[in-house]
């Protein structure tokens, strides 16, 4: 059946709300629920957990905010036509990919992903010559989205289960059809924003800074999706964070000092984004050793910025 245009809207704005309570009805007995996100929807914002990779309304319009300019602040940085020079590695090829889990000291299984998601705010420098500097924003430019392979058909039936027997001491206030039909909602809303969010990536670059497309994740872990421990290990072992990047922008203000300090035919980039948990501290040594001209300056600010 074909929702009218009003019900379908008003169904893909209730999935949002409807995504956080099952979350937090999801969450081990006792514990606190999940803390909203802090500095809201952004273009490479993705839904956590449940619907990884599931991009809100909003986040689907490309916005021209200027990120990917230079301001005077800056040396102007031309995007080069030139292809990468050949003798580049790849990251693929800096370390052959592990999907084996993280253990810790005592050599238990160690968590890659906190219960509730602890977003840092990180501002990330990147110096050396022009044309470097320009080759490297051109090559770091995506979707910001990691296309994940969803399986609706679970995230349907969890949703079902969740809504027909709450956790105590909630109690259920749908009937059985209901619950059905709510459940079926959600899944056609997150599938059709998932849709549009994977049909992003390898033609959107409106994110400067897209983890994916430096470090990329390998096929066969993107159909096991984003729950499965061998993504979430490979993740950990090759990023050093669990989840895409969020309000990724470019900075262009840059004060003197830092313009005092460039070595003449040298530019600056400044990028500010959101890491999950954890800096991406596994993937910046990859990143630097694929562009040994350029200097990597990446620091966690705990104060709000």
């Amino acid at each position: 059946m074909t929702l009218p245009r009003s019900a379908a809207a008003k169904v893909a704005e209730a999935a949002d709300v409807l995504l956080e309570w099952l979350q937090t009805q999801s969450s081990p007995a006792g514990s606190r629920p999940s803390s909203p996100d802090p500095v809201g929807p952004a273009p490479s914002a993705v839904v956590p957990d449940l619907a990884a990779g599931v991009h809100s309304a909003g986040d689907l319009k490309e916005k021209n905010t200027g990120a990917g300019e230079t301001s005077g602040a800056l040396p102007v940085v031309p995007t080069p036509d030139t292809p990468e020079p050949a003798d580049r590695p790849a990251p693929s090829e800096i370390e052959p990919a592990t999907t084996q889990p993280a253990h810790d000291q005592a050599g238990r299984e160690a968590p890659l992903r906190l219960a509730h998601t602890d977003w840092l705010y990180h501002r990330l420098t990147i110096t050396g010559p022009q044309g470097e500097v320009a080759a490297f924003r051109a090559a770091a430019r995506g979707a910001g989205v990691i296309p994940w392979h969803l399986d609706l058909d679970r995230l349907e039936e969890d949703c079902f289960h969740l809504l027909v027997s709450p956790p105590a001491p909630q109690q259920r206030t749908l009937s059985l059809a209901g619950a059905r039909i709510v459940a079926g909602q959600l899944r056609e809303a997150v599938g059709r924003r998932h849709d549009l969010a994977v049909a992003r990536v390898g033609r959107s670059r409106a994110c400067p800074f897209d983890l994916h497309a430096l470090v990329p994740v390998p096929s066969v872990l993107l159909r096991l999706g984003p729950d499965d421990t061998a993504p979430l290990a490979w993740l950990w072992e090759h990023w050093g964070t669990t989840q895409a990047l969020r309000h990724v922008a470019e900075d262009t203000t840059l004060n003197q000092a830092g313009r005092d300090r460039l070595a003449p035919g040298d530019a600056a980039c400044q990028i500010t984004f959101w890491s999950a948990d954890w800096t991406p501290w596994r993937a910046m040594p990859r990143i630097a050793a694929c562009w040994p001209a350029l200097r990597f300056d990446t620091r966690p600010l705990y104060d709000t910025p």
